[in-house]
């Protein structure tokens, strides 16, 4: 099929595999794509994310005198709604073309972030619209869906796994970045100015939107396969995987949102000293996605997950330890260690998904079948699960964030009790992992070239 370029914005008859096309311009059009679509969704990140560096400022200083409970409702409220968002953000990309909803998508950020920036530092400001804002910040969290679909289409599938490990990785990286501002800020203007957080990104995100209309495209390929979610949904790997996210990227963004409260709550920090750490994690969390997906392509999706949730138990035991004996440096570490995993088993989760349907393929075609509709009904469950896996896992930000707003509003004041349930959690899914995918006659979830 020959490749053409019409309206100047969309692509058609784009295919990636063709390795003479993708020799001589694919891979120019696909890495260009790919680099926009990394800052998109990195500033949908850093929006997504950015009352967890707003509640720091928060206080009696500044006419917000709001409790620890109120403040992760606050960190609640953008999670929830980003996650809801995750599936019709996937599905909008096959419906208006990722170039136009990556404008769109990006632009709309400016709402979120103008109203931070107006009400941010208004003294007085009732608790409900501060959730209304940060229900609409929510927005950032769709984007992640939404440049994942995108960019898995203009990528052959042996590019595949590279392409999504830095373009996930990338926009992980906005938590990270976002606390790295509120830093600065704190450090340089003090903690009376939360404003000056939302401004910075003002002409990022006009940026983005602007950056993505010149120069990103719209491609035919990326198109919805009918009945595709139906599917899935019927499918057991799809709701075994997406509780297995739940407690890999729920974990590390509910960290992210979590992480600078715990502190300010557990260990009595100022503004400026709680920021001075929050963005460790989320950067070393962002760093070690990709690694994941580098260590599962090798060692098994499986046994990499396996690993990452039983190192999550130890890490959030070794939590609970540091808790009872006052010791931040210990608490700071084992935080930290937990940021690391989580990261490294989103990378892993997501490496499984294409592999337990290309096993299942596999057994298909033994049994008879015929292959290309095996693996075309593979590739086509694969990126489905991708989205409903990626919508489900952000649900466990809301919770974990939800277990500390209640474990703090205990009597015991303290964090004890959600880690507790987390650690619980962190058993749940490496037994499910183990008996699902690793336990003999189980499916390995090794990686492959589907």
């Amino acid at each position: 099929m020959t490749t053409t370029l019409t309206r100047r914005t969309w692509i058609e008859g784009w295919d990636p595999e063709d390795e003479r096309f993708w020799a001589s311009t694919g891979h120019r059009i696909a890495r260009r794509n790919l680099a926009l679509s990394i800052f998109s969704e990195h500033i949908g990140f850093s929006v997504w994310s950015i009352w967890s560096v707003l509640v720091l400022f928060m206080s009696p200083r500044i006419g917000l005198g709001f409790d620890a409970g109120e403040k992760f409702l606050l960190g609640v409220t953008p999670t929830l709604v980003g996650a809801v968002l995750r599936l019709p953000y996937a599905a909008a990309v096959a419906r208006f073309g990722g170039r136009n909803w990556t404008v769109f998508s990006s632009a709309v950020l400016l709402v979120p972030t103008l109203l931070a920036w107006y009400f941010v530092q208004r003294p007085g400001t009732p608790l409900w619209v501060f959730l209304l804002i940060g229900a609409a910040a929510g927005v950032g969290g769709g984007n992640f869906a939404s440049s994942m679909t995108n960019i898995t289409a203009f990528f052959p599938r042996r590019h595949q796994g590279w392409a999504l490990g830095l373009n996930a990785g990338g926009g992980n990286l906005g938590v990270a970045v976002i606390q790295v501002v509120g830093l600065l800020v704190i450090a340089t203007a003090g903690d009376a100015h939360p404003s000056y957080v939302a401004a910075a990104y003002l002409p990022l995100i006009a940026l983005a939107a602007l950056f993505a209309a010149l120069w990103m495209d719209n491609v035919d390929a990326v198109r919805s396969e009918p009945g595709a979610l139906r599917e899935a949904v019927g499918s057991r790997h799809t709701w075994w995987i997406s509780l297995l996210y739940v407690g890999t990227f729920g974990s590390f963004i509910g960290y992210g949102f979590a992480f600078g409260l715990v502190l300010q709550t557990e260990f009595g920090f100022t503004p400026l000293r709680a920021a001075s750490f929050t963005f460790l994690g989320p950067l070393l969390g962002s760093l070690a996605r990709p690694v994941g997906g580098w260590l599962a392509d090798r060692l098994g999706g499986a046994r990499v997950t396996t690993w990452s949730f039983a190192g999550m138990a130890v890490g959030t035991a070794a939590l609970l330890f540091a808790s009872a004996h006052g010791s931040f440096a210990g608490y700071l570490a084992a935080f930290v260690v937990l940021f690391v995993l989580s990261g490294l088993g989103n990378g892993s989760t997501y490496k499984m998904i294409p592999a337990v349907f290309a096993e299942d393929a596999e057994r298909a075609v033994t049994a008879g079948e015929d292959a290309e509709l095996a693996f075309a009904r593979a590739r086509r469950l694969s990126a489905a699960v991708i989205g409903i896996a990626g919508a489900v896992g952000a649900l466990g930000g809301v919770l974990i964030n939800l277990a500390f707003r209640v474990s703090y509003a205990g009597a015991s004041a303290s964090g004890d009790a959600a880690l507790t349930a987390f650690l619980v959690g962190y058993l749940v899914c490496l037994a499910v992992t183990w008996v699902v995918y690793r336990r003999g006659g189980a499916p390995k979830a090794e990686v492959v070239d589907a």
